[in-house]
């Protein structure tokens, strides 16, 4: 038997007292996977448990039920899947909610006043977003298990039936302003969320709480009364919905009230007191191209199809297609009150595309009544598209 002090005893100390303190240095999975995020360019990295936000199912069905996702009709088909994460993936243990900061650099409302000129979201101002964060959550998932040895993680970023709002208030990103939107303490309204759904156990962060409070700005300037009470969007009236997802013509109710917004709306975003605290966002793919900065709609409307893929490749604002977005921009030359614009809308009165015709109907009765009452007897009689002879018919 070995005395306490002999050099056996001390070593055997020694190693390990040198263990506990290599144990003590290595950082605790979560804070090594939000470092590893932070270094991947994400600004907030956040962690909720898989039963995160039970509620969300009930207020999903509630808004379906009110028919106000429109004629988004994914949104009912993946209900079920979209209630709740475990619905979506039984395996999942936690959720890894991740945010990039997309801040602009100045005022996103300023183009409002340029009538002979196009707004753009703010997001949708360079590269589409879902590519570049695909990828980094897809490294961040590859380090989390490499880490730890084990287990499974699925990605997400819009594209699958994820409720990123309301999983990213659990974990503590924000909070689901009444505009529906998230709301961040150090970001403001600028973030774009993604998650990350593992059979990885992982110690969740505590919730953000509401700080709203009894601001109802977000509300009072939505240009279409899109906002039925607080906490509650009809799709069906807003901006952001119409001009991206409505695949029809844009209802006469809303179209002055577009005034140039041509691909989303920022109104009640920009106006969120909470973007006091706000930076402009540290990742240069996606700083606002200058040729997206309140293009002109004479150059807009101009676009075929080649040149309008060309323009927008790898931007959000390809998906939507060139007639919807000459529908847009034909909407925002009739609001215009520039006469010298007239001569596009004339020009796509002939367009290929219904839509476009349509739009372009409405636009040059805006812009040149006369000028649309001559050309009403030529073009209404030989006119094949239902939904165009009605607008020459209310445009008359």
């Amino acid at each position: 038997m070995q005395a306490s002090g002999s050099p056996a005893t001390t070593a055997i100390r020694k190693d390990r007292d040198r263990r506990a303190k290599q144990a003590d240095a290595t950082p605790r999975i979560e804070e090594a996977i939000r470092a590893h995020a932070i270094d991947l360019g994400f600004d907030v990295c956040r962690f909720a448990p898989a039963e995160a936000a039970p509620s969300q199912g009930e207020r999903l069905r509630a808004w379906l039920r009110d028919s106000a996702h429109g004629d988004m009709g994914w949104m009912l088909e993946t209900a079920e899947r979209r209630a709740a994460p475990r619905a979506l993936w039984p395996e999942a243990a936690s959720l890894v909610l991740l945010g990039l900061n997309y801040g602009p650099e100045g005022d996103p409302l300023a183009s409002l006043s340029q009538r002979d000129c196009a707004t753009i979201s703010v997001y949708a101002r360079n590269r589409d977003y879902h590519d570049l964060i695909k990828g980094r959550l897809k490294q961040l998932a590859g380090y989390m298990l490499k880490r730890a040895g084990a287990g499974d993680a699925k990605v997400f970023v819009d594209t699958a039936p994820v409720m990123e709002k309301p999983l990213a208030q659990t974990a503590g990103v924000g909070w689901q302003g009444k505009h529906t939107n998230l709301v961040s303490r150090d970001f403001g309204s600028w973030l774009f969320l993604g998650a990350i759904f593992t059979t990885l156990q992982l110690d969740a962060d505590p919730p953000e709480q509401d700080h709203c409070g009894s601001c109802r700005k977000c509300l009072d300037v939505c240009p279409t009364a899109a906002f039925p009470a607080p906490y509650r969007l009809d799709a069906r009236r807003c901006l952001s919905y119409l001009t991206i997802e409505h695949k029809g013509p844009i209802p006469h109710e809303f179209r002055e009230n577009m005034g140039n917004r041509i691909y989303g709306c920022d109104d009640c975003l920009a106006v969120c007191p909470w973007n006091k605290y706000a930076s402009a966002g540290r990742e240069t793919k996606l700083a606002a191209r200058p040729e997206f900065d309140a293009p002109p709609l004479e150059k807009l409307a101009r676009l075929d199809d080649a040149a309008f893929r060309a323009l927008f490749a790898g931007s959000p604002i390809k998906r939507i297609g060139r007639d919807r977005f000459l529908r847009n921009v034909l909407i925002a030359i009739g609001n215009s009150r520039r006469l010298e614009l007239a001569a596009e809308a004339e020009r796509l009165v002939e367009d290929a595309a219904p839509l476009v015709r349509g739009a372009a109907v409405w636009a040059l009765g805006r812009l040149a009544p006369a000028r649309l009452a001559e050309l009403r007897l030529q073009r209404l009689p030989a006119e094949p598209d239902e939904t165009v002879r009605q607008e020459w018919r209310q445009a008359a």
